[in-house]
């Protein structure tokens, strides 16, 4: 009887994972935390609890994350963490990818770039990556033009050509969606896109093409990128349900990229 109980128990606790770990995970509203939290469910099975936190920022995150106040981030895409380390010396690397989000341009004033008048104002975002990411989006669909490949450091004194005289307004991203009413355009990250109830795939007067190097990525400080729970937080997100939620949720708005 004594082994039988025995027995029992040791089936009952090979149930459950040996060691449950609690990490806490930064990301911004909308579509980062709607998917962690698909995320957290599936990790939870593995033995990882996730805390998701929200910031309403880009630049609290990783702050956050070097400081030790969240064990990752799920928020950014690779241009804009290297440019964060660049400037603010974080010791943060990348893990997994996630997600593609394409930035689109919206606007209340017209319903294509073709229909932009001479001197009007677009508004991009004002931090570098995302700003310059911008440029290139208005760049590949002709509105302007540059003298060489910049690259994703590009800025508005890199434009050599801009033939409608196109004024920029640089705002903070998360303002972009507010600023529709006083500028004829706006390049709009998607997040606060559809954060603001703008669909980039119904909305968008253009968007991003598919070939942007611009995939979201999974964020850990460098110290802990081999530990078993960085492992377990990827392989959660990279499940073939989380693919599923995306396509089925967002409708082509995001785009898995593992």
């Amino acid at each position: 009887m004594k082994r039988l109980i025995i027995a029992a128990a040791v089936a009952a606790l090979s149930a459950f994972p040996a060691l449950a770990e609690n990490i806490k995970v930064g990301v911004t509203p909308g579509e980062h935390a709607q998917i962690m939290e698909k995320v957290a469910a599936i990790a939870a099975k593995k033995g990882l609890n996730i805390e998701i936190v929200e910031f309403s920022d880009y630049v609290v995150p990783n702050q956050a994350l070097n400081d030790g106040d969240i064990q990752a981030n799920s928020f950014q895409h690779q241009p804009y963490l290297d440019n964060q380390i660049a400037d603010r010396k974080f010791d943060l690397v990348s893990v997994g990818k996630t997600i593609t989000t394409p930035m689109g341009v919206y606007s209340k004033k017209v319903k294509s770039l073709d229909e932009l008048k001479e001197g009007a104002t677009v508004a991009i975002p004002n931090d570098p990556t995302n700003g310059g990411r911008a440029l290139l989006v208005l760049a590949s669909k002709g509105l302007i033009k540059f003298k060489d490949n910049p690259g994703v450091k590009v800025t508005v004194a890199d434009i050599i050509e801009n033939p409608k005289k196109i004024e920029f307004a640089e705002i903070d991203a998360a303002q972009l969606p507010r600023s529709l009413d006083d500028v004829a355009a706006a390049v709009i990250n998607t997040n606060y896109a559809m954060e603001a109830g703008l669909n980039p795939k119904k909305d968008a007067i253009a968007i991003e093409g598919e070939k942007s190097p611009y995939a979201n990525v999974i964020v850990v400080r460098t110290a802990d990128k081999d530990k078993p729970w960085v492992k377990t937080l990827v392989e959660a997100y990279h499940d073939d349900s989380i693919k599923a939620f995306i396509n089925d949720q967002f409708k082509g708005a995001l785009i898995p990229s593992w």
